[in-house]
């Protein structure tokens, strides 16, 4: 579980009522666990920062865009967050709200394969030694 300011749950709370239309159209493809049965959330809390959607089991989140975010203090606002997010080991993606209206199955594509990606890279390597720390002998093959 990943930490947040308190203080952000009610502003949280309030975004996910007033969701864009992108938001909108790429939470109907999120929710209820529609994609490799991995739960997402909307409008989440992580430390300092509501992101837009993010799934924990993946440790991904998904940002959706709008014009805003093209302005020069913008940008290095995103920079700062996703650099936040990257350290505690959390892949981000990010849209432009139009693509995501025009382009919904493409950025779909796109977060199943970093989900897919986030998955296999959370698999332990298998261990070299059996229950006990003895290594096993080779059987010899016949």
């Amino acid at each position: 579980m990943l930490r947040y300011a308190a203080s952000l749950k009610g502003r949280a709370r309030a975004l996910r009522k007033s969701l864009t239309e992108s938001e909108t159209a790429l939470w109907s493809r999120l929710r209820g666990k529609q994609l490799l049965n991995v739960q997402f959330y909307r409008q989440r809390p992580i430390g300092q920062y509501i992101v837009d959607f993010f799934a924990p089991r993946a440790r991904l989140v998904v940002e959706v865009d709008g014009s805003q975010h093209m302005g020069k203090n913008h940008l290095q606002r995103d920079k700062n967050r996703d650099q936040y997010l990257t350290g505690l080991g959390v892949k981000v993606l990010r849209f432009d709200s139009r693509v995501v209206l025009t382009e919904t199955d493409a950025v779909m594509e796109v977060i199943y394969r970093a989900i897919t990606e986030q998955l296999n890279s959370e698999i332990p390597p298998i261990p070299p030694f059996s229950k006990g720390g003895k290594m096993e002998p080779l059987k010899e093959m016949e």
